[in-house]
């Protein structure tokens, strides 16, 4: 690597320089600038007045994080990976749905256009980079992904067996047309959301849902149970090695179990 493409890596990829912070502040701003600008321009009266400034101010967010996101590319160690990271995309959804807009042509597109225009909202992904705590939270929810996996498969199972019975308990006669239907019902009616559009009859169906929806208050908390639990295990974790920059240190390690040198004290 060069020592241009490393001074680079070092101002957009680290925050821990002066002029990486001052690249981190100023992206901030401008991210939060431009989904205000989206943001506006979605309120008609707005964008009829102030059409113009709104063009001009999105343009100028655009190149500046077009400039971004091919520096970002130059600059990577591993260029092919940043670009199919979640940052990575991130940062090409906002910035595409603009130059989108140069290419189409003919007015039966200009719906199409509209719509991929809103897809520069995803900018505001881009501050989730900025959350200290944010690797925390990821890493809490990578170890829970297994815990929540047989949770929703369990869940899963349950709300096609009750399909099922409700299916045969109302039948099509109560609006039970189908078993998916049925699922349906019982998928609403377990996250407590309950439309009303599709209800029971019988006496023996609204027995079921009667305990469907008290068993749904207590399935609700279990993932976020799960998640809370490895949270506080991960907070107890938060130490950075100032040699590697790895993260997930305990508290009182005293050697890096990464690269083996000794953890600077802050």
């Amino acid at each position: 690597m060069s020592d241009i493409r490393k001074k680079m890596y070092s101002i957009i990829f680290e925050s821990d320089t002066k002029k990486g912070k001052l690249f981190d502040v100023i992206l901030l701003i401008a991210i939060l600038l431009s989904v205000l600008t989206v943001t506006l321009e979605s309120v008609k009266y707005i964008e009829f007045k102030y059409s113009r400034m709104i063009a001009v101010a999105e343009w100028t967010f655009t190149i500046l994080f077009t400039i971004e996101y091919i520096l970002r590319i130059y600059s990577s160690k591993k260029r092919l990976r940043y670009c199919f990271s979640f940052f990575g995309i991130v940062d090409f959804l906002a910035v595409v749905p603009t130059w989108f807009a140069l290419f189409s042509l003919g007015t039966h597109y200009l719906i199409v256009v509209r719509i991929f225009r809103l897809l520069r909202v995803f900018r505001i992904l881009k501050l989730a980079r900025f959350l200290g705590e944010a690797d925390l939270l990821m890493r809490a929810l990578k170890n829970s992904r297994y815990k929540i996996t047989v949770f929703v498969g369990a869940v899963a199972t349950f709300v096609v067996i009750l399909g099922t019975l409700m299916y045969i308990v109302e039948g099509e006669a109560n609006g039970f047309t189908s078993i998916p239907k049925g699922i349906y019902w019982a998928i609403i009616t377990l996250t407590t959301v309950g439309f009303g559009d599709i209800v029971p009859r019988t006496i023996v169906g609204q027995a079921i849902s009667s305990f469907v929806m008290i068993l749904g208050y207590g399935i609700i908390a279990i993932p976020t149970g799960i998640v809370t639990s490895e949270t506080i295990k991960e907070s107890k974790k938060d130490q950075v090695c100032h040699h590697c920059k790895k993260t997930g240190l305990d508290k009182d390690s005293v050697f890096c179990k990464y690269c083996g040198k000794k953890i600077e004290k802050n």
